[in-house]
């Protein structure tokens, strides 16, 4: 399975890029070499009828059944998405599995509440996601299950946690949830109560840079299923030996599997994310796969490919 990437080059100057709108505070290492990303705001939504993407406003908001509604003219929003289909988000086919045979990033497009110019963000890989989890220092006690608001999901704190005054945070695997290798596991105990927020709770430990990421459920065709008691987010990484199935993060009550897999026909839940630095995706691990990534400094706009700086006329610098 192929991994396309398109470059998308401006041409003009004049855009003004925030470098934390849509973008929360926490701090993740997602590799040895210490590369560092914030988390967007909220899941990935998308409105057909205006071609308008967007971050949910809050960590814990999903849209649940609307996905069922999901099509090229829909003008409500969905947030569940097949593999890859950053360039075609209303695809639902099931059948037609070559639908899903190559990866456009999500982050390739302009997010109207986070920044607004296109590859800003992107998905991250099947390592990524493990490294977070079970790989970066004190991994083990930077993440667990509960609620937010009744919501249930997956809490991740930053490399550098500090648990605020009067706020209560124990990590899942210090009840119960066991590592087991490749995922965690823990049959006794519902783990959606391991931690839990009120929303003024949650907006103390959303200030110190925690993440959740809401039980979403997932849609197959146009049928939306689990939701709220699973979570699955979508990897960028293809399946190495089966063909037309994807990683993702999923989550529910008992389990945790940061390398899981499923068909990329399915519709699940896509969080965003970008550099902990403000100078774009430079290095030479984002950009060997060909990935195209646009930045501004120092009031010019810049194109980074295959480790090359652009403008945007498409002169080497």
């Amino acid at each position: 399975m192929r991994h396309n990437f398109f470059l998308i080059i401006c041409l003009s100057v004049s855009i003004t890029v925030s470098a934390t709108e849509g973008t929360l505070s926490g701090r993740f290492t997602i590799n040895a070499q210490g590369k560092k990303i914030v988390f967007s705001q909220g899941n990935l939504q998308y409105q057909a009828s205006t071609q308008t993407w967007q971050f949910a406003a809050q960590q814990n908001e999903f849209l649940r059944t609307a996905n069922e509604q999901i099509s090229t003219t829909n003008s409500g929003w969905i947030d569940l998405f097949g593999w890859g289909t950053g360039n075609k988000p209303t695809t639902n086919s099931i059948e037609n599995s070559s639908d899903y045979s190559s990866f456009t990033d999500w982050g390739v497009n302009a997010i109207s509440n986070g920044g607004n110019v296109a590859n800003l963000w992107r998905t991250l890989k099947k390592e990524e996601w493990v490294y977070l989890i079970q790989t970066r220092a004190k991994a083990d006690a930077l993440f667990g299950l509960g609620s937010v608001d009744g919501v249930n999901g997956m809490i991740l704190l930053p490399d550098d946690w500090e648990t605020p005054d009067d706020i209560t945070f124990v990590p899942s695997t210090q009840q119960g949830l066991q590592n087991l290798g490749i995922h965690y596991q823990n049959e006794g105990k519902d783990n959606f109560s391991h931690n839990t927020y009120t929303p003024e709770q949650w907006a103390v430990m959303e200030s110190a840079g925690a993440v959740f990421l809401p039980a979403a459920g997932g849609r197959f065709g146009t049928e939306v299923y689990m939701v709220g008691e699973d979570g699955y987010y979508w990897s960028a990484t293809a399946d190495e030996y089966t063909d037309y199935f994807s990683h993702l993060l999923f989550f529910d009550s008992k389990n945790l599997f940061p390398q899981g897999y499923t068909g990329a026909y399915r519709g699940l839940a896509v969080r965003l994310v970008k550099p902990a630095e403000t100078e774009g995706w430079t290095d030479t691990e984002d950009n060997a796969s060909g990935r195209s990534c646009k930045t501004l400094r120092d009031g010019q706009v810049l194109i980074y490919r295959n480790g090359e700086t652009y403008n945007v006329e498409g002169k080497k610098l």
